[in-house]
């Protein structure tokens, strides 16, 4: 796995803790990372199943795992449609179930895929391109500026979202939006340095706001997750890595949940939060990478972990 670096992999061995003979699900296969440390646990009696969206990712992950010696299923599909894929495959339970959410890092390093604010490229951002579908670019196009101030508010958390929407409506209006590089200078127009979060590069909200709305990925997660631990066996363990505050809410939620919590608002006369149990959650709080990880991959400073283990049947 040269070359690549998944993010929190002997946290997630740990907590996953995958044993010999065991079917092990990683739901967003990526470059196989963790696949391969997974699949190397488990052994030859053990069964691999790999999905990924990206459908260039998926035939990479394929060759860069191929020596694996347990049994191994790739396949080209959605995690949230992980129930059908299961199904098909003739299988019932899995013990462990990974989820490494968000972009991989292959998406950000090549310029032509358009996720990066920091190379520039086409408006794509599409996490498939083997399917038909919009890119940033049809959305930008094709977007009122009022719902960009929402995508940008709802998907980025995005303050400066009114004056951002504006800068890129009005770029789109003059013919001036028609690459990564012109959305980056549409918010540098409309945030001012002094505005600017120190943190993270002004683009970043931005960026993530439209990626979420052109792939959806925030769509469904919540109950997507709570399907997942359904096809766990009992003892069977889920870990999810999360890169933003939105995605990290509904795998907390999902996971408070299954553990008996209500997560209702008040005055919901159908909650039946807390009268059943399926799980036990292993990280009251997320865990996070260490400082030497930060420094060897900048990419993982934002990442959390959630793992929880099944308990009934």
């Amino acid at each position: 796995m040269t070359g690549h670096q998944p993010v929190m992999a002997l946290e997630v061995v740990r907590y996953a803790a995958p044993q010999r003979g065991e079917t092990v699900v990683d739901a967003t296969l990526g470059l196989g990372g963790h696949a391969a440390l997974l699949g190397t646990a488990i052994g030859p009696e053990g069964t691999l199943v790999g999905l990924d969206w990206d459908a260039e990712l998926l035939e990479q992950a394929k060759e860069r795992l191929a020596d694996l010696v347990c049994r191994k299923h790739f396949i080209h599909s959605d995690f949230r449609k992980l129930p059908a894929v299961l199904g098909q495959l003739g299988i019932r339970h899995a013990d462990v179930i990974t989820a490494d959410l968000g972009v991989c890092s292959v998406h950000l390093d090549r310029a032509e895929r358009g996720f990066s604010f920091q190379q520039d490229g086409p408006l794509d951002m599409r996490m498939d391109r083997s399917q038909v579908g919009r890119t940033a670019e049809h959305l930008l196009r094709s977007t009122s500026e009022a719902e960009l101030e929402r995508i940008l508010k709802e998907y980025g958390e995005e303050r400066h979202a009114r004056a951002i929407a504006r800068a890129i409506f009005v770029r789109v209006r003059q013919g001036r939006m028609r690459s990564t590089g012109d959305l980056v200078e549409a918010v540098s127009d409309a945030v001012p340095p002094h505005a600017r979060d120190r943190r993270i590069h002004f683009a970043t909200r931005t960026f993530q706001a439209i990626r979420c709305a052109v792939t959806g990925e925030l769509a469904g997660l919540q109950e997507a997750v709570e399907q997942a631990i359904g096809l766990l066996s009992p003892g069977g363990r889920i870990a999810v890595l999360a890169y933003h505050s939105l995605e990290d809410r509904q795998v907390k939620r999902a996971f408070a949940r299954l553990s008996g919590k209500c997560v209702c608002e008040r005055g919901v006369p159908e909650c039946r939060c807390g009268k059943v149990r399926v799980v036990e959650v292993l990280t009251p709080k997320p865990v996070q990478p260490t400082a030497d990880e930060i420094r060897k991959n900048p990419r993982a400073r934002s990442a959390k972990l959630r793992v929880a283990r099944r308990i009934s049947g």
